[in-house]
């Protein structure tokens, strides 16, 4: 059985393509993490923790003459949002109807990637250090201005050159920056949003709701290893006669092999 248990729920297979369509269109704007780190899997619900190919050396031993070492591992986190879809709406959905109500489901993709998000770039307590946590550069300013993003984004983009870091690089923007990084034009009328793609050597430019400031991340690749046991599903939970309680869930890990591989700066 199907730990998502969705055949014990009172969906059609049409309601569930247009549930699963619109958790796909809510999420994938919005998983901004996954677009500047490296994604390994789904390896499936079932795998729980990612191998860090590191010991420690046990004490003592079962017998003399032994000696043993404890394999590392990573494990893997859950991560869930709930959300309710009236049963009244599923049975419109049945009957063709293209606009249905999921309000409630946007609203929980939009926090579980938020959540995904903040996890990966700003680290969970107690279960995952992420990239700024991990970051060993002094935390530098954004600036209040978007005409000064130019200058601070150059200097990290040259701190990580400085340490050997190569590029192309990817800028990580919260929503409020980068709103103002899309509306600004520099002397001349070029887009502001050019000249950072021209400082990142390419790179792209990613509204990232969850974060707070930028970050600056090299893309070449195996610094920043964000490893999936289930990728986002949507579950069932329960129903009563007017509802049917569902969720959004996924399980991952998420590494830092090469810290220096990213500058944060700050709001």
């Amino acid at each position: 059985m199907n730990h998502l248990l969705r055949a014990h729920a009172p969906i059609s297979d049409r309601a569930w393509e247009q549930i699963d369509q619109e958790a796909r269109e809510r999420l994938e704007p919005a998983l901004a993490a996954r677009k500047l780190v490296d994604f390994a899997g789904p390896l499936g619900w079932e795998h729980s923790a990612a191998n860090l190919g590191r010991t420690t050396a046990l004490p003592g031993s079962p017998a003399p003459g032994a000696w043993g070492l404890l394999r590392q591992v990573l494990p893997v986190v859950e991560l869930r949002a709930d959300f309710v879809v009236a049963r009244e709406e599923l049975r419109d959905i049945d009957r063709g109807a293209a606009d249905a109500d999921f309000g409630a489901l946007d609203n929980a993709a939009q926090q579980i990637a938020i959540a995904e998000n903040a996890a990966v770039l700003s680290g969970w307590p107690n279960a995952i250090r992420g990239v700024a946590e991990a970051s060993p550069y002094p935390r530098q300013p954004l600036g209040q201005a978007p005409g000064h993003y130019p200058q601070h984004i150059a200097r990290a983009v040259d701190d990580l050159r400085t340490r050997g870091v190569g590029g192309p690089y990817g800028l990580a923007l919260a929503p409020e920056p980068y709103r103002l990084a899309l509306q600004t034009a520099e002397h001349g009328g070029a887009l502001l949003t050019k000249h950072l793609e021209t400082i990142l050597g390419g790179g792209p430019i990613v509204w990232t709701p969850g974060l707070e400031g930028a970050i600056v991340i090299s893309l070449r690749g195996g610094d920043f290893i964000l490893e999936c046991g289930q990728d986002l599903s949507v579950g069932y939970d329960s129903h009563d006669a007017t509802q049917v309680e569902l969720y959004i869930q996924e399980s991952f890990s998420f590494r830092v092999a090469t810290p220096e591989a990213a500058v944060v700066l700050g709001p």
